[in-house]
């Protein structure tokens, strides 16, 4: 579990924080969240007294449900009033209060619970049956649960489909269980801002009221996204902690502004200031990937949006990214993604 407190922007270092790269204005983290298509979420308010309890399935057994295509499920919690535990499994339970938000986004079963290791009141059996009813339209926005005593928890329960094959860098790079604090300025905080919105909207439905709630439940994400990255600690590894270097920050938005380029690792290392040998090192570290082979597949997740989103056709795709030939961009979708580029389109990625 990754616990985040409030970001470097209450005074830290800026310095440290991911900046637009200059020479082309690419901003690598909205390219990925593009690419990957965050799509429709949904998500209600949890009015729980004590003792009250409630156990999560996989994403497998509910996606169906609630976002039926969806690649992949990210479940968040926003912590409004009252406190609890999480837990996943084989991990240790994790305490959270008012003011956390928790975000599970590896398809893990979770539990949250007013009192570590309780029979939750909804297991998951009932939980899916919850689901069901919910999105039938046959329950209020506000759900209350428990057992009627003091000390209960208020919470907001939500969901964001998007995908995850064949390259989802930012995904990779969050712990199983990611606990975020929300920032103690006031309403002046975008975040506070954006659930206080979602919550008023919510709360008056109004003619289009629907597709206002799932752009803000995105853009609610984002902004959880966003948090984390200012907030890493200095020796964390990983994409978000990529973009926070000076040097493979700058290599990382060159890559994202021009894919198709016929990049090498000595015309990376100019661009970037560094040796071959050093920017192969500190890239490799970071992202979990060398420089070339992050291109690899950052090309494919292209490839795999345009497949499943246009009729163009496969030839087409593969130039768009680099490819001269249709044979050899289906020779390197293959080995990256485990078929063809036809079959990918036909199958537009399999669900969670």
């Amino acid at each position: 579990m990754m616990e985040l407190q409030d970001s470097p922007r209450d005074g830290g270092h800026a310095d440290d924080l991911p900046i637009l790269c200059q020479a082309c204005g690419t901003d690598p983290l909205s390219d990925v969240l593009r690419m990957v298509k965050l799509t429709g979420a949904v998500f209600h308010l949890v009015d729980a007294s004590f003792p009250w309890g409630v156990e999560v399935p996989a994403p497998s057994a509910y996606a169906p449900i609630i976002l039926p295509g969806a690649q992949h499920i990210i479940s968040y919690h926003i912590i409004l009033k009252g406190s609890g535990w999480a837990g996943i499994p084989d991990g240790a339970s994790t305490w959270f209060e008012a003011g956390d938000i928790l975000v599970l986004a590896h398809g893990d079963r979770y539990s949250l619970l007013s009192t570590p290791g309780q029979a939750p009141e909804y297991d998951a059996e009932a939980t899916i049956a919850f689901f069901r009813e919910w999105m039938a339209g046959k329950l209020p926005f506000v759900t209350r649960e428990g057992g009627g005593g003091p000390g209960g928890a208020e919470y907001v329960c939500g969901f964001l489909g998007c995908d995850m094959r064949p390259f989802n860098p930012v995904l990779s790079t969050l712990p199983r269980l990611l606990r975020v604090k929300r920032a103690q300025r006031g309403r002046d905080d975008l975040l506070n801002r954006l659930i206080d919105l979602a919550l008023a909207d919510a709360r008056l439905p109004r003619v289009g009221g629907e597709s206002i709630r799932l752009r803000l439940s995105e853009l609610i994400f984002v902004e959880v996204v966003r948090l984390c990255l200012e907030s890493l600690p200095a020796h964390e590894t990983g994409w978000l902690s990529g973009l926070r270097d000076p040097a493979v920050g700058k290599v990382l938005a060159i890559l994202h502004e021009r894919p198709a380029y016929p990049w090498t690792l000595n015309e990376l290392a100019r661009q970037a200031g560094m040796s071959r040998a050093a920017l192969a090192a500190r890239f490799t570290h970071l992202i979990g990937h060398a420089p070339m082979q992050y291109l690899a597949l950052w090309r494919m997740q292209i490839a795999a949006r345009l497949l499943a989103d246009s009729a163009t056709k496969v030839s087409a795709v593969g130039r768009e990214i680099g490819y001269d030939s249709e044979a050899a961009f289906s020779r390197a979708f293959k080995k990256i993604v485990g078929m063809s580029p036809a079959a990918w389109r036909g199958s537009a990625g399999s669900t969670c």
